[in-house]
């Protein structure tokens, strides 16, 4: 009996603290406890190196990441302390049985009943609150739980799928290193003498961007459709984009297009890094039409990659337009010279273009965390796989965007949205920006003063304040040094 007695009580699958011994409590206790302290502490060494080389737009990213972390942790609070009291919530059976993610008469019957066994051995007075009425519960504990962990794996995958998807996209972009380089040397400015005149046609970007077959709208969208798929940023479209942007903002030709196009990345990657509320919508929707036969994920793994090939061609027809306005003047002095304008962009906002990336990167990022998650909790032949060829189509559709938006959409965007009408703060260094920000104080702080003792007549306020003198190395124009006094006087 008292064997019978011992392993009737080592049998029980579910026991309570009550019944758990101190050494396992204590052992699962301390490895949480020591992971969280060692994420914690790679997340404060990486922002610490980071403020040590001045990359102010990556530790921001690092904050947002943070934020994105701690409100994970409130949402699993939430759902944790609110499950039983959920789990109470009894709606009737005819409800409860529409809109299922699995048929009734699949193999989801075996898993539904599964869970329904370990929903019953966790929280049977949750079950018979609702059974003892002849109805069921709004959601068991355990699917509050299965809840929490595909939340948890959402906000892995996105992360993850932004930082694969800037690292994979600046390492296609480091030989544009080599042609910043080749801007500097002789050959470069003899080929790009202003005193030389050429036909349009007879230069380089000419002949790549204009033909008879781009009069047409409709033939020029289908050229550049299939151009982002072969050498979708080429070195002429790099010289001449990064010749056009110099002429409209600055006055010198030593200014470092490629490290501003790498700080506008980094200022870029602390939107893609996060999950703003809309997103979150976008979850809640998915998830509400995820009914078995209407087969909604297997279309919407397609709106990703439409999204991705669209906007590439896009970007692609700006550069081509941008080519067709310079071929109105049949002989050039100098490099072509295209001329920056948000009217070749969307409303107007190049901005909208990262607005469309950021949620290609989510919606990609949510293919693969609900694969992930259901193979996890449901195993490989759960009802959510009964279809291989669907779940085959998926991801192979995820791997293309995340190929094609790392390898071709993220170059074309960090090059060609810098031809907008106006520069992005990231034209300044870190030091230099610094600098003026402490000078903009050093005024508003004169002029408080001055303010505060206008009631003396005597008083002749001094000048402003000099900006201050940029080094070399800020590659910092007199043009924007003017434009940044001038609007910091009107401030």
């Amino acid at each position: 009996m008292a064997a019978d007695g011992g392993g009737g009580s080592a049998g029980r699958i579910n026991r309570t603290l009550e019944e758990t011994p101190t050494w396992a409590l204590a052992a699962v206790c301390f490895v949480f406890i020591s992971l969280g302290i060692f994420i914690e502490y790679l997340i404060h060494l990486a922002a610490h190196w980071l403020r040590k080389h001045k990359k102010a737009a990556l530790y921001e990213a690092i904050e947002k990441l943070k934020s994105v972390l701690m409100q994970l942790g409130f949402m699993s609070l939430i759902l944790t302390v609110t499950q039983r009291w959920i789990s109470k919530i009894c709606i009737p059976n005819k409800v409860a049985n529409s809109m299922l993610p699995c048929g009734s008469h699949t193999q989801s019957g075996r898993i539904l009943s599964e869970s329904k066994e370990t929903n019953v051995s966790s929280s049977s007075s949750s079950v018979d609150h609702c059974g003892s009425k002849g109805m069921s519960s709004l959601m068991s504990e355990a699917g509050m739980n299965e809840l929490n962990i595909f939340i948890f794996v959402l906000a892995a995958m996105q992360i993850f799928y932004s930082l694969a998807t800037m690292a994979l996209g600046r390492a296609k972009m480091k030989r544009w290193k080599t042609w910043e380089k080749e801007t500097q040397t002789v050959e470069y400015m003899a080929a790009n003498d202003p005193e030389r005149f050429r036909y349009t046609r007879q230069t380089t970007f000419g002949r790549r961007h204009v033909s008879t077959f781009t009069t047409n709208a409709a033939h020029l969208w289908i050229k550049c459709f299939f151009r982002q798929f072969f050498r979708s940023v080429a070195k002429v479209d790099y010289f001449t984009l990064r010749h056009g942007f110099i002429s409209a903002h600055l006055s010198t030709n030593s200014f470092n297009f490629r490290k501003y196009i790498q700080r506008c990345l980094e200022d870029d990657f602390k939107v893609v890094v996060g999950i703003s509320p809309i997103m979150w919508i976008l979850v809640v929707i998915f998830l509400l039409v995820d009914v078995h036969g209407w087969n909604v994920y297997l279309w919407v793994s397609f709106v990703p990659l439409v999204i991705v090939l669209f906007v590439g061609t896009k970007l692609e027809v700006i550069v081509a337009r941008m080519a067709i306005e310079v071929a109105k003047q049949s002989v050039l002095r100098g490099a072509p010279l295209v001329q920056p304008d948000n009217n070749l962009f969307w409303f107007k906002r190049p901005q909208l273009i990262l607005t469309l990336l950021h949620f290609t990167l989510f919606m990609n990022a949510f293919e693969f965390s609900f694969f992930i998650w259901v193979t996890w909790q449901f195993g490989i032949n759960s009802c959510y796989h009964d279809h291989v060829e669907i779940i085959v189509t998926r991801v192979v559709l995820a791997v293309m965007v995340q190929v094609l938006c790392s390898y071709i959409t993220l170059p074309l965007y960090a090059l060609v949205t810098q031809m907008g009408s106006e520069y992005k703060n990231a034209i300044l260094e870190e030091g230099t920006l610094h600098a003026i920000k402490q000078w903009h104080a050093k005024v508003k702080q004169k002029r408080k003063t001055i303010n505060g003792i206008q009631d003396d007549s005597s008083y002749s306020p001094s000048p402003h304040p000099r900006p201050p003198t940029f080094t070399h190395g800020s590659n910092s124009s007199s043009l924007v040094e003017q434009d940044i006094e001038a609007e910091l006087h009107h401030t």
